[in-house]
């Protein structure tokens, strides 16, 4: 949609500040030139759903003609509305706009079905030519009541183009409810120079948990910092309340740049609440709220499907746990930073238990890591070593056969000590153990290709491998064009699985130890 203000000019006489476009979304204006929005502020007693109007009038005949609406907000006298109203500036004119607020109390989009509750009025250049772009407005309309104040901020909007997707969760929320959990949402706002917020977008609301995943959304990086990528953006969580009193969770800020890190970095934020950390002692925060990266990131969590780690891990899971007998599955992860100082581990348990990292069957191995997905940040370097060193250490504790150990390792590829991980294969070799590598993504896989050793046997500091002991698979290959479903579930189970019982016969005839009497029996029938 097009618009401005104004008449039309058919010799082009007049000419903006900024020329600038006008794009509309269901929740927010953007454009490229100057962005006036408001806040209402209503005495009255009685909660609302309100709704303003913007009205502009004509340089000739000064005729009020409709501009837009915001949208409406239920139960409140204290609206903070997201969607804005952007304005063609042009310096040399009077350019008058008049404010309406009404009461919704109908579905029908004709205002004369709404309660009108006042109006103000002001020019486009008062706003903007004010100390920080901002100016108050009494509302009036009614005789002998106070209406209420209206607050309006501007700012010059910059060129940026840049658009941002998110995805955000949260992990751990305080419980707001007395009767059951929290109905969680996020607020951002946009800090602006005088040391104020700016809101400029709302999540929806995610009902009864304190572990709540929002849907993605895509929002103008101008309406996230107006195209500073260092400015900082503030995120409020609130427990939603029918009447309009949401209760305050917590806090954190951010910016852009931090939040739009590359595609297999996380961001962890602490939830704190300023009031509970005055009074409370032992008071650590709120909860926490990370994003996973965007929606081009492996470890992208969508609510309609499963990522491709998930996809790969349930995938390739569920058939290697057939083999085992008590379905209890040390899971670990590498390459993060961990709360709550942030420290850097590439071997972590998936379940944050160091004590104990078993997680029950492949579900519990996936419920560890969408947990560790909101609590922990991926960070580099991509370290294969020190996972493949803490299974080997322990598959050395137990060489006399009665046990034999299979690491599942998915990644996207990249690694960073090479060196090191050849090292690592050669002494694992000596083992009980053999080593799956399911690579996810587009990438390449010349690293991992390397380390299985079909032709080439792995070598480290002048040693062979004693055994082939790794065995890699790109997931892509049993997936079909969409990225959301496997193919073939035999044949990924195949080639998976193909050269594991020759390993471990490997390993058994190397040591001499002989199969159990059980298994010589049923060889014999």
């Amino acid at each position: 949609m097009m618009a401005s203000i104004g008449d039309f000019d058919p010799l082009n006489t007049r000419v903006p500040a900024t020329k600038i476009e006008v794009t509309v979304s269901s929740a927010y204006t953007v454009c490229k030139n100057h962005q006036a929005y408001l806040l209402i502020m209503f005495l009255c007693s009685l909660l609302s759903t309100l709704v303003v109007v913007l009205y502009v009038q004509a340089v000739g005949t000064k005729e009020w003609r409709e501009f837009g609406r915001t949208e409406v907000i239920d139960n409140t006298r204290n609206p903070d509305f997201v969607r804005k109203f952007v304005l063609d500036f042009f310096f040399e004119e009077k350019q008058n706009l008049r404010f309406d607020v009404y009461n919704v109390d109908s579905r029908s989009c004709n205002i004369s079905k709404y309660d009108f509750l006042g109006q103000t009025f002001c020019t486009l250049g008062e706003i903007i030519s004010s100390t920080g772009g901002r100016v108050e407005k009494t509302l009036s309309g009614i005789p002998g009541k106070k209406c209420g104040v209206i607050i309006f901020t501007a700012e010059e909007l910059s060129n940026c183009r840049d658009i941002a997707t998110m995805q955000l969760c949260a992990n751990k929320l305080d419980k707001k409810d007395f009767f059951g959990k929290s109905d969680p949402f996020l607020v951002f706002y946009r800090s602006n120079e005088d040391g104020t917020f700016t809101i400029c977008h709302k999540t929806e609301v995610i009902k009864n948990t304190l572990n709540p995943v929002w849907q993605s959304f895509t929002i103008p990086v101008r309406a996230l910092c107006n195209g500073d990528y260092d400015r900082t953006v503030k995120v409020d969580v609130f427990d939603w309340d029918r009447d309009g009193s949401h209760d305050f969770i917590g806090e954190f800020t951010t910016s852009y740049r931090e939040l739009s890190r590359g595609q297999n970095q996380f961001n962890v934020y602490e939830v704190l609440n300023p009031k509970k950390k005055g009074k409370k002692k032992k008071y650590v925060n709120s909860g926490t709220v990370s994003n996973p990266s965007q929606p081009t990131s492996l470890h992208y969590m969508s609510p309609y499907q499963m990522n491709s780690y998930a996809m790969a891990l349930r995938a390739v899971g569920e058939i290697i746990q057939d083999y085992d007998s008590d379905k209890l599955f040390p899971a670990y992860g590498f390459g993060a930073k961990l709360p709550p100082d942030g420290k850097i581990s590439h071997a972590f348990p998936l379940g944050g238990d160091a004590e104990n990292p078993n997680c029950l069957g492949i579900e519990g191995v996936l419920e560890a890591y969408f947990q560790s997905l909101r609590t922990v940040q991926l960070y580099g370097p991509t370290n294969f070593a020190p996972v493949i060193n803490k299974v080997a250490n322990c598959a050395a504790e137990i060489t006399d056969g009665s046990q034999y150990f299979v690491l599942l390792m998915i990644t996207d590829g990249v690694i960073s000590d090479m060196v090191q991980t050849k090292e690592a294969v050669v002494n694992a070799a000596a083992l009980p153990l053999s080593i799956i590598i399911v690579g996810v993504g587009p990438a390449e896989f010349d690293a991992m290709e390397e380390l299985d050793g079909d032709e080439v046997r792995v070598s480290s500091r002048g040693r062979l491998a004693e055994r082939d002991i790794v065995q890699f698979v790109p997931f892509r290959d049993y997936i079909d064009r969409s990225g959301n479903h496997v193919l073939s579930m035999a044949r990924l189970a195949k080639d998976v699985l193909a050269e594991i019982p020759d390993q471990l016969l490997s390993f058994m005839k190397s040591r001499g130890i002989p199969p159990p009497p059980l298994l010589e029996k049923c060889q014999s029938l």
